[in-house]
């Protein structure tokens, strides 16, 4: 098939959770003998050199970006408020990227479009018109659930009255788009669960997947385990998370355990965590290697009480042998068992008490990490979710073509 990808932002490179997701089917697809192209957003928030991208990967993918401004503009978003129209979505409409994608789809015909979040919408209109190709969305998150759990957390009124209005107007806007396309892949069973109810377009669960050869995990747990964390900051629910482990949980942790080590990594660190003293803390910073950074330390914190979808870093630990301690909103879209191959710890009390336990305990770290590296293995390798995503192209290539016949 020939497949044409439209990404919010670059999927090279798969440093953070969006451009991660993107990257697993683009190669998964490639590895799978598919034509791709893919065409991308090049933004102030989120911006790749094209000379950084490896030659082969450019070759392969036949890369190209449109640049976009997708910096807040404080006149536009209080204008947005006279409207119905999502901001977060009108940012993303370009005058350029519109003119360049019908340029591509007079060049080339392709058999999918798919479109690597709701971002991407405002285009389905343009790629009816000038091609006869099926469009997929691929869901990432229920981005509007993310902002209505973030308005829920927001204690000042005004903020939170606004953040309830940009919930609401994306909500309205994923609705609507939801049954202008003929697929919707989604992350997690429970978002397809959640978009079979809303509505009539086809859905497939499509988790995360990962190359299981590429991960070498270590599951050996040293006498004295470290504690990590590694994610983007730039995302509202990992910085959330962060702060309110730091505030509540840490301490408490050091008060029982004196030696007990965190070490934070990602990028986009906020300045109020780099100027932050905490004990027994250390700030890495982005990483040249997040597999390499993960294989030197041994429990991985993932404290979210925001977002949607899958956590890809949880999956990516889980895959190189470590133990994940999270909270329910942070393993929602993962089929685990409970302190069998992760652990659930949704309080203060039990965050505290589930990390000095397994610092005292390391063979069960251990255990869980071996336990987590096999349900990667058996439920999101790349290659057995891009056979499924290949059976769900031609299911609703098959439809078309027998609507047309009929």
């Amino acid at each position: 098939m020939n497949i044409l990808l439209l990404c919010n932002k670059s999927p090279y490179p798969p440093s953070e959770g969006g451009p991660m997701a993107m990257n697993s089917v683009i190669m998964g697809l490639i590895e799978a003998s598919h034509n791709v192209k893919v065409m991308a957003f090049n933004s102030d928030k989120y911006h790749v050199n094209v000379e950084d991208i490896p030659e082969d990967y450019r070759k392969k993918t036949r890369i190209e970006f449109i640049d976009i401004n997708l910096k807040i503009k404080v006149a536009e978003a209080l204008k947005n408020l006279l409207t119905n129209e999502s901001y977060h979505v009108q940012r993303f409409i370009s005058e350029a990227f519109k003119k360049r994608l019908i340029e591509v789809l007079k060049e080339e015909k392709f058999d999918i479009v798919q479109l690597e979040m709701i971002y991407m919408a405002p285009y389905i209109d343009v790629i009816r018109e000038h091609s006869d190709a099926k469009i997929v969305m691929r869901m990432h998150n229920v981005e509007h659930k993310i902002w209505e759990r973030i308005a829920k957390k927001t204690v000042f009124f005004a903020k939170r009255w606004y953040i309830n209005h940009l919930a609401r107007t994306l909500r309205d806007y994923e609705m609507k788009s939801l049954s202008k396309v003929d697929g919707i892949a989604a992350i997690t069973l429970t978002d397809a669960a959640y978009f079979r109810r809303v509505t009539a377009t086809p859905v497939i669960d499509l988790p995360f997947g990962v190359d299981i050869e590429k991960f070498d995990p270590v599951f050996e747990v040293g006498d004295k385990p470290t504690f990590y964390h590694i994610g983007s900051m730039n995302w509202m629910p990992n910085e959330e998370g962060i702060k309110w482990f730091l505030k509540n949980v840490w301490g408490d942790v050091v008060k029982r355990i004196p030696d007990a080590k965190l070490y934070l990594a990602g990028r986009n660190m906020p300045k109020w965590l780099l100027k932050k003293k905490k004990k027994n803390v250390e700030i890495v910073g982005e990483v040249p290697d997040a597999h390499e950074f993960v294989n030197q330390h041994n429990v991985a914190i993932v404290p979210l009480f925001s977002g949607s979808g899958m956590r890809i870093k949880i999956i990516e630990s889980m895959a190189l042998g470590k133990t994940v301690i999270t909270t329910l909103v942070g393993a929602e879209g993962i089929q685990y068992t409970e302190f069998d191959n992760i652990i659930i710890a949704d309080n203060v009390p039990k965050m505290v008490e589930n990390i000095c336990r397994l610092y005292k305990h390391p063979e069960e770290a251990e255990a869980i990490g071996l336990n987590a590296r096999r349900l990667v293995e058996d439920l999101y390798d790349n290659k057995k979710i891009i056979s499924r995503l290949e059976i769900f192209y031609d299911e609703i290539r098959s439809k078309r073509e027998i609507t047309i016949l009929n």
